[in-house]
């Protein structure tokens, strides 16, 4: 198997001090072939039309934080292609989910997000209490053929992970641990739900949404897309899993000279990471100390921000990678959350307008905040429309509208792209871009039910 002669992942794990946990010691060394794909299946109306049949209505997937809803009565709408669902937070504190629609004369029952004492339909005021119960409707008279025991509303399924809030629409679905795999047991150690949300972008993209999560699962396109990211993050040296079939992960190294860099010195590389990430100007002005590496220094550095920020002793229990490292897995179909113990990244992507030339990428950053104190509020969404960039756009750090802007840049060309490739066909790597053909070897699964 085609695989870098730079220093592996793992051999950079051999040089941790602190114990290192077993999920990163993980590594799959996953071949799953050298076949071309069809662009059919980011260009074909129809072959979207399936995708909402076979996939959408099929899988687990992301609505909102558990926090986002958190008193009796608070409700968060989700938006998948042509259909809607809303999840509600009941009397007795339970999670339900509905699908959004008034069983008489279908109108959308909710939108955005807020807080009601019951469901009640604005057109004609057909009611449901939080349950779904019925309650009744004006002129009940005039519809003598409605059981009102039974004109409940139609559930989906609700399940939570990590202080997220999944839904299913298949009523015979798997259950939720099982669909995520080693995942929930990988993420015990850095409890993803004792986080909140810092920042939440919505960004409107031309093109379609696989395109969109590909870009975000391979390290590959660093070199070309990202140059000034190569004196601290080592793109070829990245590490590709895949667990189940719902299940895979990248972990880049970062605070490591790009092998595409050969005589880059350890003071540039971390000069370089200091100069574009968010530490305290006295910070920047220091030196790698004589006899250790640039990812060590950073390492310690970040062992000890995080420390004094979340008011606990990380020292005696984060190693570099989980302090430093682009530890990146991805569920099945559209959810993406980075892991360790950094502030970190999570990405959700979906159809924009039940278009499959448009999709939205969602960028959460979650927050991490000391145990004694009391949760800070989740943020409200930032909404980016397809002509603005980040750079454009109040509260993202420049250094990560950099990046983001850059990798935007390729999306709508790509899709473009796509329409005049002769063949019909694209070309992926063996490793670097595994998780792209893990990712469409699933899809298949869902796209070839009846």
């Amino acid at each position: 198997m085609a695989r870098s002669p730079a220093i592996s992942y793992q051999a950079l794990l051999d040089l941790e001090t602190n114990p290192v946990p077993e999920s990163l010691r993980e590594n799959t060394n996953t071949f799953l072939g050298s076949g071309a794909l069809s662009t059919d299946r980011y260009l074909s109306a129809d072959y979207y039309q399936r995708e909402k049949a076979n996939l959408w209505s099929r899988v687990w997937q992301v609505v909102c934080r558990e926090t986002e809803i958190a008193k009796p009565g608070d409700f968060y709408t989700h938006e998948i292609a042509d259909k809607s669902i809303f999840v509600m937070r009941t009397e007795s504190l339970q999670i339900k989910g509905y699908l959004n629609a008034c069983l008489h004369r279908g109108r959308q029952l909710k939108s955005g997000a807020g807080n009601s004492a019951g469901i009640k339909c604005p057109f004609h005021g057909f009611s449901w209490n939080r349950e779904g119960a019925f309650l009744g409707a004006p002129c009940q008279w005039d519809f003598p053929h409605i059981d009102s025991d039974n004109f409940d509303l139609p559930e989906v399924k609700v399940e939570s992970w990590g202080g997220w809030i999944f839904i299913n629409m298949d009523p015979e679905c798997e259950s939720l641990a099982q669909y995520m795999g080693v995942m929930p047991q990988h993420f015990e150690r850095w409890t993803p739900e004792d986080t909140y949300k810092g920042l939440h972008l919505k960004k409107v993209l031309r093109c379609n949404w696989k395109l969109a999560h590909e870009a975000f699962i391979e390290s590959y396109h660093t070199v070309a897309t990202h140059p000034q990211l190569l004196l601290y993050t080592a793109d070829a040296n990245s590490q590709y899993d895949c667990f189940n079939e719902n299940i895979s992960r990248t972990i880049t190294p970062m605070g490591l000279i790009s092998p595409h860099l050969p005589n880059a010195t350890q003071q540039q590389s971390a000069d370089q990471w200091l100069s574009v990430n968010e530490v305290l100007s006295d910070d920047r002005l220091k030196k790698v100390p004589e006899g250790k590496t640039a990812r060590e220094f950073l390492g310690e550095m970040n062992i000890r921000r995080f420390s004094e920020l979340y008011q606990k002793d990380m020292a005696s229990i984060a190693t570099h990678s989980e302090v430093l490292d682009a530890i990146l897995y991805s569920v099945f179909p559209n959810f993406a959350p980075w892991a360790g113990f950094r502030p970190n990244l999570t990405y959700r992507f979906l159809p924009f307008e039940d278009d499959h030339e448009q999709c939205t990428m969602e960028i959460f950053l979650m927050m991490r905040y000391p145990e004694s104190e009391p949760r800070p509020r989740d943020c409200a969404t930032i909404f980016v429309g397809a002509d603005q960039s980040f750079a454009e756009t109040d509260g993202v750090a420049e250094g990560l509208a950099r990046v983001f802007d850059q990798d935007f840049s390729n999306l709508p060309q790509i899709h473009k792209g796509l329409k005049s490739l002769e063949s019909g066909e694209i070309q992926l790597g063996n490793y670097q871009e595994v998780r792209i053909r893990h990712f469409h070897n699933t899809l298949d699964k869902y796209m070839q039910r009846s």
